[in-house]
């Protein structure tokens, strides 16, 4: 597998753009991507049992597996608003599809931004209109779709599968209110590679749990992720089946997109100075270890002494004994960077001044070691700071 400067319409016959259509101030607020092809397509959404209206629509039109194109609009997030949200959300849809010519039941949506509020269709429409179809510009589509990020996500790759070169690309946005089994997280990604929508789903499934789903950045679990991933076929690779050296391949490059466009929505938190990875080793099993690694990332007071650079790991092992997951008390190693500073489970003399070091970088690694099994898990965050809480208090406003 190959890392490449590419986005989201790096896989052959894909489409993307982005402008500003006037539901947010200044910034670009509606996108597009389009394949030249319908293609063979998945998803993931919120568990939120309240959820905004262009999951309904979305998942309605990937009941059959097939998707062409996604709109995102980004500034009101068509959540909480009714029968009115349902019909909006749909309308978006026969817009798109009569300027692209394509059938509106193949068309996803998403949205994103303040909940309770009406979408503005007089803008979506005129938004719509003037797109210009005949130049990809997927840097504007990547731009669209943030609200209080700082900065655009993505990241491409290739392989060769089957003696073919297939490309794979993902852009994501998320900054507050992530708290995945999903959250207030879209992702979207982009293969040409020739693979059924079964087969996709399978995997999409499988990686979110160990990828999306192990980030955290305020505990709150929003009512609009989504996830997709649209495969047009266009690397014309043999088929890709089940168990097969081009499964495992494609399955490799679909975790590593993922895995890479979490951590970017991890580091891009509300306020964030500081990325954090939560690794837990020694596990009873997998399950665990992701939910020690998880709790340990989402305690506020680890998230408060990473912000303040403070090497309390009594705050740490505290969230491990609350993570409700087999652990031996008296057997846990814990290192911050290379600096250990538990074995078996009893404090260790560290380097103050290297420490000091440790803390001040932008990524900040904890390894947790329990020594009652043999499994891993990971989990990404990021710290909490006095912005995030100023973002959020004025938020609405």
């Amino acid at each position: 597998m190959k890392i490449i400067d590419g986005k989201i319409d790096a896989p052959k016959g894909f489409f993307a753009t982005g402008l500003h259509a006037g539901l947010k101030h200044t910034k670009k607020d509606l996108g597009i991507v389009l394949s030249e092809v319908p293609a063979q397509a998945a998803g993931v959404f919120t568990t939120n049992q309240v959820k905004a209206a262009p999951i309904y629509v979305t998942k309605e039109a990937l009941s059959d597996g097939i998707l062409q194109a996604i709109i995102v609009n980004s500034g009101f997030a068509n959540a909480c608003t009714g029968a009115i949200g349902l019909e909006d959300a749909k309308t978006t849809q026969q817009y798109l599809a009569e300027k692209l010519g394509i059938a509106a039941e193949k068309i996803a949506v998403a949205s994103t931004g303040v909940i309770g509020k009406v979408l503005p269709m007089k803008k979506i429409k005129a938004g719509i209109d003037v797109f210009n179809l005949n130049q990809s510009e997927p840097q504007a589509f990547h731009e669209a779709i943030l609200t209080t990020d700082k900065a655009t996500k993505e990241v491409a790759v290739t392989d060769v599968i089957n003696g073919v070169e297939v490309t794979m690309a993902g852009v994501a946005k998320g900054s507050g209110m992530i708290h995945p089994n999903m959250a207030t997280m879209l992702s979207f990604i982009t293969t040409d590679a020739f693979i059924s929508n079964d087969l996709v789903q399978e995997i999409l499934s499988e990686k979110t749990e160990v990828t999306y789903n192990q980030i955290t950045i305020d505990g709150d679990t929003s009512t609009n992720d989504m996830v997709l991933v649209l495969a047009n076929g266009l690397a014309e690779n043999p088929e890709i089946e089940k168990g097969t050296e081009a499964y495992q391949k494609f399955a490799a490059m679909l975790d590593y997109v993922s895995a890479e466009l979490a951590k970017k929505i991890a580091k891009d938190g509300e306020g964030a100075t500081k990325l954090i990875e939560v690794e837990v080793t020694g596990a009873s099993d997998s399950l665990a270890a992701r939910l020690i690694a998880k709790k340990v990332v989402g305690s506020s007071l680890v998230k408060t002494a990473m912000f303040g650079e403070d090497p309390n790991w009594g705050r740490i092992i505290c969230a491990v004994g609350y993570a409700e997951s087999l652990i031996d008390p008296n057997k846990i190693d814990m290192w911050i960077g290379q600096q250990q500073l538990l074995k078996q489970s009893q404090p260790q003399e560290f380097d103050q001044t290297i420490m000091k070091e440790i803390l001040a970088n932008e990524t900040i690694k904890i390894l947790i070691d329990l020594n009652v099994g043999t499994e891993s898990g990971k989990a990404w965050g990021c710290d909490l700071t006095y912005k995030y809480v100023e973002i959020n208090a004025l938020y609405h406003t």
